[in-house]
């Protein structure tokens, strides 16, 4: 139980007082009505005696009386009726409330900090009130009058006579038939007579000649002269006296009715009392005024709140009206006429009559009562000399409750000497000799329960108890099972629950103090039935008080019993203690994972809270009923969120001037709001596709952004020169949780602003979002570069500055995550500021769609049907930033970076590009090239310019050089079906057609970043409104599968702007390539030093071509049309065929080989003489400037076709040179900063480095093949015909080269035993790697074979030749030795005639010939220098020799280091000698 103001003692002397009646004339009543007191009242506040009282008891022993009250009662000659009773019970609950302000007691608990009322005043009020209303009972005296006093006015004419009249009164109400009600103690009832007279107004005088005549009448010790108003009642405002009665009367306060002051009885005060209801208030329904307010009381209403309607507005207006009430009573000031004198002569009034009157006469009776006793049973002298015999001798054993009888109806008569010991163990209670008292109990209790009377056995178990408690001393334990017995008794037997009721109170209250809470805690629930739910709310409380207040608090039951006392509570109308019951028990159940009981408990605070019109208290309950995850049933959860929106709605509609209040559903996942700039993409439109750019509908990958942004910081450092933007800043159209969020967005006027919010609906019932929309705020801004960032007025709200657009519906389904776009409309340019979402929140009837509907219905066919309530409010968007954690100090604390993806700039108008690819292949063969059509379109009122595209993959698509013809605008004018530009072939023609291009054409010259391609713009301007359609060509990548290409358009406004420097556009294009061919390619060294026309150094060239497409793909056979060269060096002059059929048709998985014939290109011989002379000199210099060798002079090259058909592709236009020269950049544009390492070198090492270099040069070949083909598609039973070309790259002599790009998908085609072979050379498997990058390391030596292919030799002698050995034994043969440098650089050769081997197989080999002459040349070769030597070879006999027996040395000449070996011969130079 909660703690007490006073201590037990206290509060039980206090529970049972003497009771004295008062009897008052009119014109008494009439002086203390001028304080605005009853008689009654007005001595209340004085009624404690201050000091101790002492009488003696029946042995004439001494017995000090302390703190003793007494109760100065109005006479009542009506028991007050149950139903009166309750309503008093009730208001006094309701009036008592915690105060405001008040420290909780805080109690921990385990994990438990709870805020728990420490004291609870409204059930002491209860208690209070419920003992003093207990009507008088014939089985017990305790609340019978003990005294009368007589009250008559000094001012009276015969004040005498007037005590006459009312002594004659009380003796009419005490002893006639006539009245049944009060009681009295005894027949002779003290008559105290009572003079009062008016100090301000009345005679002094004959008031006290009154008194003495008073004195001699009715002796000293009966009468009293008591004065009062000593002021008058026009006092002095500044005059502060104290107010002892309006602790008291507040109480009485809430009992005054209308009626009141039209009672039966003039003489008998109307107002409340201490122990004693009013006749008016608590009479029968006779009375006036108390019957219609009895009926219409809150606990016999029909409670229609818990069908879902709210229907306790009328008992609100009541308690209102009690509060009015209170207020107006209490404000009226009391005592008005009374001085601090007039309050001591009170005080001592009360003393006099208590000492002089009241406590002898008890004295008196106590022992009249004890003599009787004694004389009708032949006791001993004493009731204490008998009490030793009766329990030293044997207990008669007492029956069980079962066993007894109910015989609650026998009733003694007023004479039987059971009532005689009842009534004195009564009076000794009340003066406090409660060890008498116990012994007169526990004897009534034995007579008592030997008649079977069980009412009166229970009043004297009851009272046993609290007499044997009360003894000072304790000299024996409290029994407990008196209680427990008459509790029982009192409610099962005697069906009287008032008499239980307050058996429980007093014996809760003494458990209490001795710490016995689970005891009292039990007696309590004990108690809680179902005839009254404000007993059982009370009692269920005190009951959780005592579970938390144990040595070991149990919380969880603490908190049960207050839910459960709270539902008593609201059963019995008392709205605010149920609201803080369930309050406290929140508490205990909150954010423990209990969601039912916390819903629960939300529920009923909310329902609680809306009824007492705590509407903010309300929405909030529900609120968290919402936002929680439910457990709940979809229909409960229904009903739940239809109480929150009724209830909303009324706390809308009380505040409708404020702004809109945040609403708790649905949820909204601020992090994952996303925030998209610029209009939605359009729909496909046939063959036109628009291109993907971006959209909301593309989910975030980092890798793909990562890549656009370096597409675009690379586009932009061309577009300023090659210069990169220190402060570049990637633009950004669609902002997410994963973007940089830390800058403003910029925004364009006149484009739309898309916002994607995240709704997600926890319930598992529908909600129907309407009117929705975004909320937000502008600050209007000039940007233009002429003004200064003009500041204006701050506007929330206006179409003309913001368009909103509103979302009619919006259902999200139960538990669905749903994404709303919401879209704003800039029209000025400034500072936008989106702040949340702004709805009608409700909910459907059913997901049933309407075919149609009424339109006075107001909802379109098809839409959902609402369900009638409907809230508007709002949600804010707050994100929060990233983490920092960078410094020390964010490290170390937790810090959030800005988040402005809701914070827009709107700049000035920009131009807005549209681009459509037509007729865009989506399949495609590896190396297939495709003619197609982009369309580009300015939507926008502001002309673009400079419009580049850049890509990842520029060798997958080109827009043709700056030297191509313009096609027709439109693909349908088109003249030529192939994508290729070609001429009718000379039908005489047998060598190759040679043509020239530079790379500076096709974007790839020096420094050129071929990644970035300008678009060939007419005029380079595109006008606002106008479109233009470009051709493009499109090439499959070689290696089968799905491709994604992406491009990046870029393009700048005329007019430059302050904040956005320029726009781009993307598209991703994807492209599934199915196999076509495969080109295998090997350069050989030809044994010719020169063709027949002498044009110098050639090779040989085996090109194969297999065709290993599958035959899904619907290729029927591939003809290869052309084979060209493309080199600086070299050219393709003619095919070697020995076949006459030049047309080479491969079906599936056949394989053809070419044999072409490559020379070097005389025009550039001078210019590479000159530059490799001065090689060792600017080598180094230019590959600081980071540039490759192969541009260093000329970006010329040369092509050569050598065709198959009847038409010349022309390889060095678009889009043939296209394709090539991207495919070269793709592999040039890889760094060579190793080469800077080299730099920092020593002299001697750089030189020695050269010469390894110049030798490796000699095996490599940079000549580049291009294979052109055709192949013949059936589709649809119609043949197609497609074209595309593959690049193969020859870096090294005899190095087999391959145009396949990776070694997993060719060994696939190749099989692991030919792949098995090609491992070896797998440094040469590189895609389009035209030219071989310098090697990050130098070799210390050079290969074997790098030193071999330095010097080429060639024996030039006749095939046979005739000797007669008969006229001459020696044959000598005329041989000439032709040397030629292969290399850039001065060579010095040694030629070795000697046999180093005299081995027989040598001897076998090489035949018995010599050489004559010199055995050993030495000789030094230019660059590219052709020497000969003279040489004879010496036969002896006829036979076939081999003359290739020299053996030839080789090295640098400006080298010390001697790099010599061998040089390679070649083939065996057989000779046949015939004798004649």
């Amino acid at each position: 139980m909660a703690q007490r103001v006073q201590s037990v003692q206290e509060f039980l002397q206090d529970s049972f007082v003497p009771l004295v009646a008062a009897l008052c004339s009119e014109e008494a009543e009439r002086l203390t009505r001028k304080n605005n007191l009853g008689f009654c009242e007005l001595v209340k506040p004085f009624c404690r005696l201050t000091s101790e009282v002492h009488m003696r008891d029946p042995n004439n022993q001494l017995h000090i009386i302390k703190n003793l009250k007494i109760a100065v009662n109005n006479i009542i000659t009506q028991p007050p009726q149950p139903g009166a009773i309750r309503k008093l019970l009730n208001d006094v609950v309701t009036v008592s409330q915690p105060a405001e302000g008040l420290v909780a007691n805080v109690i921990t608990a385990g994990d438990y900090d709870l805020n728990i009322s420490a004291t609870t005043p409204w059930f002491e009020a209860y208690r209070e009130s419920f003992l003093q209303s207990m009507p008088a009972s014939d089985h017990e005296f305790l609340n019978h009058y003990v005294a009368c006093m007589l009250v008559v006015s000094s001012s009276e004419p015969e004040p005498v006579e007037q005590f006459l009249k009312l002594s004659q009164e009380q003796h009419r109400i005490q002893h006639s038939n006539e009245y049944c009600y009060p009681k009295w103690f005894i027949p002779n009832t003290l008559k105290y007579y009572v003079l009062l007279h008016d100090v301000s107004a009345g005679e002094e005088q004959r008031a006290d000649s009154i008194y003495e005549e008073m004195k001699q009448r009715y002796g000293t010790q009966g009468c009293y002269l008591l004065k009062i108003n000593s002021r008058g009642s026009n006092r002095g405002a500044d005059e502060q006296i104290p107010d002892p009665w309006s602790q008291y009367l507040q109480k009485s306060n809430i009992q005054i009715q209308e009626s009141c002051e039209d009672g039966p009885y003039t003489v008998i005060s109307n107002k409340n009392t201490d122990h004693f209801i009013p006749l008016d208030e608590l009479g029968n329904d006779s009375k006036d005024g108390l019957s219609n307010n009895f009926k219409t009381h809150p606990l016999q209403l029909d409670h229609t709140s818990d069908s879902g309607c709210f229907d306790g507005t009328d008992y609100l207006k009541s308690n209102a009206s009690l509060h009015e009430s209170k207020k107006l009573n209490t404000g009226i000031p009391h005592g008005m006429c009374l001085t601090l004198t007039d309050h001591d002569r009170i005080r001592q009034f009360i003393q006099e009559f208590t000492f002089r009157g009241l406590l002898p006469h008890i004295e008196k009776t106590i022992r009249q009562l004890n003599d009787q006793l004694i004389s009708r049973k032949g006791l001993s002298r004493s009731l204490f000399s008998a009490t030793k015999k009766w329990f030293s001798g044997g207990k008669v054993p007492e029956k069980s409750i079962n066993e007894l009888k109910s015989t609650s109806g026998l009733l003694y008569p007023l004479e039987a000497p059971e009532l005689q010991i009842r009534k004195m163990a009564d009076l000794c209670f009340l003066v406090q000799h409660y060890e008498l008292a116990y012994s007169c109990y526990h004897t009534a209790k034995k007579d008592f329960l030997n008649d079977q009377a069980m009412l009166y056995a229970a009043g004297a178990l009851e009272m046993a108890a609290v007499s044997a408690f009360l003894q000072p001393g304790a000299p024996r334990p409290y029994p407990a099972h008196y209680m427990d017995t008459a509790i029982q008794t009192y409610r099962d037997i005697c069906k009287n629950m008032m008499l239980a009721e307050r058996c429980v109170l007093l014996s809760a209250e003494i458990l209490k103090s001795q710490s016995k809470y689970s005891e009292a805690a039990a007696l309590l629930i004990r108690l809680t039935t179902e005839d009254s739910d404000l007993r059982s709310a009370l009692l269920l409380e005190q009951a959780a008080h005592c579970f938390i207040n144990m040595k070991s608090p149990m919380v969880r039951k603490f908190a049960f019993h207050m839910i459960l006392a709270g539902h008593r509570y609201s059963k019995a109308g008392q709205k605010k203690h149920a609201l803080r019951c369930y309050c406290q028990a929140m508490q205990v159940y909150k954010g423990k994972g209990w969601s039912l009981a916390e819903d629960h408990i939300n529920f009923t605070i909310g329902r609680q809270s809306f009824t007492l019109r705590q509407l903010e208290n309300a929405v909030s309950a529900f609120r968290h009923i919402l936002i929680n995850d439910s457990k709940q049933t979809a229909s409960q959860q229904g009903a739940f969120l239809r109480e929150y929106l009724y209830v909303y709605r009324n706390v809308s509609q009380l505040s409708s001037d404020e702004p809109l209040p945040q609403l708790p559903l649905p949820y909204i996942n601020s992090s994952a709001t996303r925030v998209f700039f610029g209009h939605d993409r359009r729909p496909a439109e046939g063959e036109k596709q628009a291109a993907t750019h971006i959209s909301l509908d593309q989910e975030y990958d980092s890798e793909y952004s990562q890549q656009w942004k370096e597409l675009e910081e690379q586009v932009v450092a061309v577009a300023n020169k090659s210069v990169a933007l220190s402060n570049f800043q990637p633009t950004q159209y669609c902002l997410n949780k994963y973007s940089d969020n830390s800058r403003f967005p910029l925004g364009v006027v006149e484009e739309p602003i898309t916002v994607e919010v995240a709704f997600r609906n926890p319930l598992k019932v529908p909600l129907l979002l309407t009117d929705l929309s975004l909320l937000w705020k502008f600050q209007p801004k000039d940007f233009s570069l002429n003004s200064n960032g003009e500041t204006k007025e701050l506007i929330t709200c206006g179409k003309d500055v913001i368009g909103a657009e509103v979302i009619s519906e919006f259902l999200i389904n139960s538990e669905e995550t749903k994404m709303a776009r919401l879209k704003l409309f800039p029209h000025q340019t400034g500072e936008l500021h989106i702040l949340g979402v702004v709805y009608n929140l409700g909910t459907i009837q059913g997901t049933t769609v309407l075919d149609g509907m009424d339109s006075s219905v107001g909802l379109q066919a098809g839409k959902y049907i609402p369900n009638g309530t409907s809230v508007r409010g709002r949600q804010d968007l707050e994100i929060q930033g990233p983490r920092l954690n960078n410094t020390k100090e964010e490290k170390t604390s937790i810090k959030y970076g800005p988040d402005r993806r809701l914070d827009p700039i709107i700049t000035e108008e920009m131009p807005l590009l549209e681009v459509f690819f037509i007729n865009f292949p989506t399949g495609l063969l590896c190396g297939e090239i495709r003619k197609t059509y982009v369309e580009f379109m300015n939507v926008s009122k502001c002309p673009l310019t400079r419009l580049k595209v850049v890509s990842k993959r520029p060798e997958c698509f080109t827009f043709g050089g700056s030297s191509t013809i313009l096609t027709p605008l439109s693909p349908s004018t088109s003249e030529h079906c192939s994508a290729y530009k070609t001429v009718l072939k000379h039908s005489t023609s047998v060598c190759s057609l040679m043509s020239s291009a530079s790379s500076v054409d096709f974007g790839a010259g020096i420094g050129n970043q071929t990644e970035v391609i300008d678009v060939p713009l007419p005029d380079s301007v595109l006008l606002p409104g106008a479109s233009v359609q470009l051709p493009m060509w499109i090439r499959g990548p070689d290696e089968e599968g799905v491709h994604e290409i992406h491009f990046l358009f870029y393009y700048e406004s005329i007019k430059k702007h302050s904040k956005m420097c320029h726009r781009v556009l993307r598209h991703t294009a994807v492209i599934c390539t199915s196999r076509s061919l495969t080109v295998r390619a090997t350069a050989y060294r030809s044994n010719a030093l020169e063709n027949e026309k002498g044009e110098g150094d050639n090779m040989l060239v085996f090109v194969d071509v297999e065709n290993i497409n599958t035959s899904e793909a619907g290729v029927k056979e591939f003809h290869i049309v052309q084979v060209s060269s493309n080199s600086k060096n070299w050219k393709l002059q003619e095919s070697i065929n020995l076949s006459e059929d030049k047309d080479i048709k491969l079906a599936n998985r056949e394989k053809g080989k070419l044999c072409l014939k490559a020379v070097r290109c005389k025009d550039l011989l001078g210019m590479h003489l000159t530059f490799w002379n001065n090689f060792s000199t600017i080598k180094y210099r230019f590959h600081f400037e980071g540039l490759k060798l192969s541009f260093l002079f000329s970006d010329n090259y040369t092509f050569a076709d050598i065709i198959f058909g009847n038409e010349q592709i022309i390889s060095s236009t678009s889009p043939c040179a296209d394709f090539f020269f991207r495919s070269l950049s793709s592999e040039f544009k890889r760094p060579q900063t190793q080469h800077i390492m080299h730099t920092s070198q020593g002299t001697a090492q750089q030189s020695l480095d050269n010469a390894v270099r110049l030798i490796q040069k000699c095996s490599e070949v940079d000549l580049n093949i291009i294979v052109l083909w055709k192949a013949y598609v059936i589709e649809d039973n119609k043949q197609l015909i497609l074209e595309g070309q593959h690049h193969v790259v020859l870096h090294t002599v005899g190095k087999e080269a391959f145009s396949f790009p990776q070694k997993q998908g060719f060994k696939k085609i190749l099989g692991n035993s030919d792949w098995e072979d090609l491992e070896q050379e797998s440094p040469e498997m590189v895609l389009f790697n035209f030219f071989r990058p310098e090697s990050s390391s130098v070799p210390a030596r050079p290969s074997p074979d790098h030193l071999s292919n330095l010097i080429k030799t060639s024996l030039h002698y006749p095939e046979t030749y005739n000797h007669s050995f008969h006229q001459k034994s020696l044959c000598v043969v005329p041989v000439i030795l032709l040397l030629s440098n292969c290399s850039q650089a001065d060579v010095d050769v040694i030629i070795d005639l000697r046999h180093k081997t005299t081995s027989p197989e040598t001897l076998e080999i090489h035949g018995s010939f010599t050489w004559l002459g010199q055995t050993q040349y030495k000789l030094q070769l230019k660059s590219l220098e052709v020497s000969s030597l003279q040489l004879k070879a010496c036969f002896v006999h006829t036979g076939v020799y081999n003359l290739g027996t020299p053996r030839v040395f080789a090295k640098l000449s400006d080298q010390v280091t001697l790099f010599e070996t061998s040089q390679q011969n070649s083939m065996p130079a057989l000779i046949i000698i015939n004798s004649i």
